[in-house]
């Protein structure tokens, strides 16, 4: 059954990367017909459908009775958005990924943003009120970035107009189908991790997590081979954030849960410290180079290493 539930786990999480995949081309499409800036574009549209994956784990976990699940998946992800994919993606682009002065602003907010669920998850618990506090902190983060939206000056271009409708509808079949792969993933993984006697917070920091990283690192990657770094960035500090005040808020208002909290001192640690070192690089000539790319793949490897042995030899 342990090879069975995960070849059912990849074809799943593969049904779900290509629908995340899709929703991302034809919500870029739709955002272009209304010609909104790149950066806000990639920051709400982009990474909202790139978050979409873990999202509907995360919250289909959290009524299946499972949201450590949903919180491996949740911290992962975001490790693995800010050193492995701004590691490959400054790997692949021309030059390093050009930063915005517009960008830079707000570095000191992203950080307390990362910061907040690690307080509030130190005690292993997280309570409603610890997701409405996300919730609300989230939102209120996301309102400010749209009415600052007017600084980011640079707009979409493209050549041909695209059907309005069809997009639209092409858009929703593509919700459609990402969220029934996403109920089946939590199903299979969550039968996989049982099947290898692993927590499932583990399953959801290494399988889950990598998985659902992978529509944004795609986008990313194409964003910088054209010359859009905004749009990369846009979409991983979108996606980040989101995950870590606005999903896991939602998750806790569904069902309250208490876990381990190596969780909190290893996966959110490493979730603040690569965010950390992804703004200092970022602030260090407006790039993040491709040697600081490198060094960004070997904390995520550390990261690894480090989940590996606590969730073997200390939980």
């Amino acid at each position: 059954m342990i090879i069975l539930n995960l070849l059912l786990v990849l074809i799943c999480l593969f049904i779900l990367i290509k629908c995340a995949d899709y929703s991302i081309k034809y919500s870029s499409i739709l955002a272009k017909i209304f010609r909104w800036p790149e950066f806000i574009v990639s920051f709400f549209i982009i990474s909202f459908i790139s978050i979409l994956p873990e999202t509907t784990i995360s919250i289909i976990s959290a009524f299946q009775g499972n949201p450590k699940l949903g919180l491996g998946t949740l911290l992962g992800s975001n490790v693995a958005d800010l050193s492995l994919v701004f590691g490959i993606v400054a790997l692949f682009s021309i030059n390093g990924i050009k930063v915005k002065s517009q960008i830079l602003r707000n570095t000191f907010i992203y950080l307390i943003l990362l910061l907040i669920p690690l307080i509030l998850g130190f005690d292993g618990n997280y309570s409603r009120l610890d997701g409405a506090i996300l919730l609300i902190v989230g939102v209120l983060f996301f309102v400010r970035m749209y009415l600052e939206s007017n600084k980011f000056h640079k707009k979409y271009s493209f050549v041909k107009k695209e059907p309005f409708l069809k997009s639209l509808l092409l858009l929703i079949v593509s919700f459609g189908i990402l969220l029934l792969s996403a109920y089946f993933t939590v199903y299979f993984a969550t039968n996989l991790a049982y099947d290898l006697h692993f927590p499932p917070v583990l399953i959801g920091i290494t399988i889950l997590a990598l998985g659902t990283c992978l529509p944004e690192l795609i986008f990313s990657i194409r964003a910088v081979r054209n010359n859009h770094d905004g749009l990369a960035l846009g979409d991983l500090f979108g996606t980040v954030i989101a995950d870590a005040t606005i999903v896991l808020g939602i998750v806790t208002l569904i069902q309250p849960f208490s876990f381990s909290t190596y969780t909190i001192y290893i996966t959110g640690s490493a979730m603040f410290l690569s965010g950390l070192f992804a703004i200092i690089f970022m602030k260090s000539d407006k790039t993040i180079t491709k040697a600081e790319g490198l060094l960004l793949l070997f904390l995520y490897i550390i990261f690894l290493i480090a989940e590996l042995y606590v969730n073997t030899y200390l939980v």
